[in-house]
């Protein structure tokens, strides 16, 4: 004997091999054996085979009229064997009553499930059959337009409604819309990549076009112009003129100026160094127009050959500390013993600073050499405006290397430099830095050792300051935003909050970003609480912007962490992206790598981190030949594979900052994208793999 029941949903049937007083034992085909209760058994037969009856009454079932069963269906409720003799004849078949139930129960439009035994029930009201009659009309129709989109992709052809969402279905998808649904059916029809087919149908025009506008989507969605801004100007009538003679030290690059240096003092036994931040926050106020464009950047973004501000050109303008004239700062002037460093006191001051020159970076690395730094100020120099800055630049240059001892005495080891640093030109008109590159410019990628001299005195001084004026703010009572680090041990990341927090990593009290101010908003708003702070001293709480517990404030930090990691982000993808070319344009097909782990390594001449076949299982830093395959400029990545180890395990060294993390230019590519091929079709049935 042989049976037909329901269960989880679909109908099965199989050989009954005992029965109880509420169930039975049933053998499917599968050789399976299950327990099902009497009231899900819908029909008992002898012959035919269970198979057969299956397969029989599905084929029957689909040549069914269910709107004609619906017709002629009585209004109560009813079984499927009692249609079924309306419908075929009197008494139905045994294929005739299955197929009938399961046209029935494949019909939920026209007819509800209705309570007790199974197989039983209700028609459907004419409202709701004609509500669903028109849902099912308008799925067709959408079902005919996303294949008809998917056929113009796969030949080629980019349908506009797709072009217009590119990025949206890339990477912010709506995955019930027809759009997305078209791209993953056309790439699994065309058996590509869905970068792949979009770039051959011509919605992608190149792959730095590509990049820059998933960036815009991104961040800058209403695009990157600024609103008519007049820059408030400020009143310096009253501040007062400093003595200091500033230079800023600075790229080429570089038009927002926020920081100078000044040495006075030098041969007198007690040198003070100042170190001046433009100040916008004496003009800018929170809330007023320039804030607003400021809060919703949040920064600077830089990319090789392009940057777009926090603030306009014409705004920046009236704070920067370009030279020429007097601009008014922000100055911390710290007094050390000329002989033997030991900070002597330090001083905050409001007032303009005569800024005297621009020195740019570039320009003056491959001359302010450590040797040239530690040589006699009398010795000749070509470049006249390095010499006049000489006697200052070697005591920072003395002062700079005492300050990170300090600091690496607290942090508990030593900073190292084991890796260098790269600079990108773009060969490109000058007319045209203004605007985006286009992506076929030649890249010029130069190695800039980290802890050059004219680095470390710049970043030394910043941390200097940075840490002091965060002390400031928290001696007040002053709310501020930190940089914190509970500890050096791997993985524990640097965060920001309102606490001032050590900071294992630089070793440091605390650390209060403040001197970039045109730059980033953290340094702007911690500007206006330091204003507050050297005004009004002891009261300085009550006068400050922002209060103790201001819920603002954690809303700026979590915008800002948001914004500063998309923005950095970018920034590496970019980075890679004109590596890559660069590998591409040279013919590069072999270089020299650091093993990092896990297979991944870095290029020890190019800033580039790739996960290649055979580094698996090789000690840290292990140097291998790596051959390059083919480059993709749009997924960002390139293939390679271990060709020859240039060490042995003795040789590795690992470098002593071994516990930071290596992987982290990895966040820079390969390209991933939200498009999933591989997710169920709406039959259930798996994705192709493409």
């Amino acid at each position: 004997m042989f049976a037909m029941f329901e269960d989880s949903g679909k109908f099965l049937a199989g050989r009954i091999l005992s029965q109880a007083d509420s169930s039975s034992q049933i053998e499917l085909d599968s050789g399976k054996r299950v327990k099902v209760k009497h009231a899900h058994i819908v029909l008992t037969f002898e012959k035919p085979a269970p198979a057969e009856l299956l397969a029989q009454a599905l084929a029957l079932s689909q040549e069914v009229d269910v709107q004609l069963l619906w017709e002629f269906a009585p209004e109560d409720e009813f079984t499927f064997i009692d249609v079924a003799r309306d419908y075929f004849q009197d008494p139905p078949t045994l294929v005739e009553q299955a197929a009938t139930l399961l046209a029935l129960f494949h019909a939920p439009h026209y007819f509800r499930r209705a309570g007790g035994a199974k197989g039983r029930f209700k028609k459907a009201p004419a409202e709701i059959v004609q509500q669903a009659l028109a849902a099912i009309e308008k799925k067709a129709r959408i079902q005919a337009q996303i294949d008809a989109w998917a056929a113009e992709l796969v030949q080629g052809q980019c349908p506009e409604p797709i072009r217009e969402q590119l990025y949206k279905i890339l990477f912010k998808p709506d995955k019930n819309a027809p759009e997305y649904k078209a791209v993953v059916h056309a790439s699994k029809e065309a058996q590509m990549a869905p970068l792949d087919l979009l770039q051959r149908a011509g919605a992608i025009h190149s792959p730095y076009e590509f990049h820059w506008q998933r960036f815009l989507f991104e961040h800058f969605p209403k695009g990157t112009g600024f609103p008519a801004l007049q820059a408030a100007r400020i009143d310096d009538s009253e501040l007062p003129l400093a003595e200091a003679q500033a230079f800023s030290i600075d790229d080429s690059s570089t038009t927002e100026i926020d920081d100078a240096l000044s040495v006075s003092g030098l041969g007198s036994g007690t040198v003070t160094l100042g170190i001046h931040i433009a100040a916008p926050g004496l003009a800018v106020q929170p809330g007023d127009a320039i804030d607003a464009v400021a809060r919703q950047r949040m920064s600077t973004v830089y990319m090789p050959g392009y940057k777009i501000t926090m603030l306009p050109h014409e705004v920046v303008q009236h704070y920067t500390l370009g030279a020429g004239q007097p601009r008014p700062a922000l100055s911390f002037y710290a007094t050390f013993d000329e002989a033997t460093l030991e900070l002597q006191g330090t001083e905050n001051r409001i007032e303009r600073v005569p800024v005297v020159d621009n020195l740019r970076l570039d320009q003056l690395e491959t001359v302010a050499t450590p040797e040239w730094l530690a040589a006699p100020a009398d010795t000749p120099e070509p470049q006249a405006q390095l010499q006049t800055h000489r006697p200052a630049l070697g005591f920072l240059w003395r002062l700079a290397q005492h300050l990170k001892a300090q600091r690496e005495i607290v942090r508990g080891k030593p900073e190292t430099f084991t890796r260098p640093d790269f600079n990108f030109r773009l060969l490109r008109d000058d007319a045209l830095k203004e605007t985006p590159p286009e992506g076929s410019e030649t890249v010029q990628i130069e190695i800039r050792q980290r802890g050059a001299p004219l680095d470390l005195m710049v970043s030394e001084a910043m941390i200097l300051v940075n840490h002091h004026w965060g002390q400031l703010l928290a001696n007040g009572g002053i709310p501020g935003i930190y940089r914190s680090q509970a500890a050096l041990a791997p993985g524990v990341k640097v965060r920001m909050g309102t606490k001032a927090l050590p900071h294992a990593g630089l070793g440091v009290p605390c650390y209060a970003w403040s001197t970039s101010p045109l730059r980033r908003y953290v340094d702007l708003l911690n500007q206006w609480q330091l204003i507050a702070a050297i005004r009004h001293g002891a009261t300085a709480a009550l006068a400050a912007p922002f209060k103790p517990k201001d819920a603002a404030l954690f809303g700026i930090i979590s915008g800002f962490d948001a914004a500063y990691s998309g923005y950095n982000s970018y920034q590496a993808s970019m980075e890679r992206f004109w590596t890559l070319q660069h590998v591409q344009r040279n013919s590069i097909t072999e270089l020299d790598c650091s093993v990092i782990k896990d297979g991944l390594v870095r290029a020890n001449t190019l800033p580039l981190v790739i996960n290649v076949i055979g580094a698996e299982g090789l000690p840290r830093n292990a140097q291998v030949r790596v051959r390059l395959g083919g480059v993709n400029l749009m997924a960002l990545d390139v293939n390679g594979s271990v060709i020859a180890r240039l060490d042995d395990d003795a040789q590795a060294i690992v470098p002593a900052d071994e516990s930071e993390d290596d992987t982290m230019e990895l966040d820079a590519g390969p390209l991933h994208i939200a498009v999933d091929v591989n997710e169920p079709e709406a039959d259930g049935t798996p994705g192709q793999t493409v």
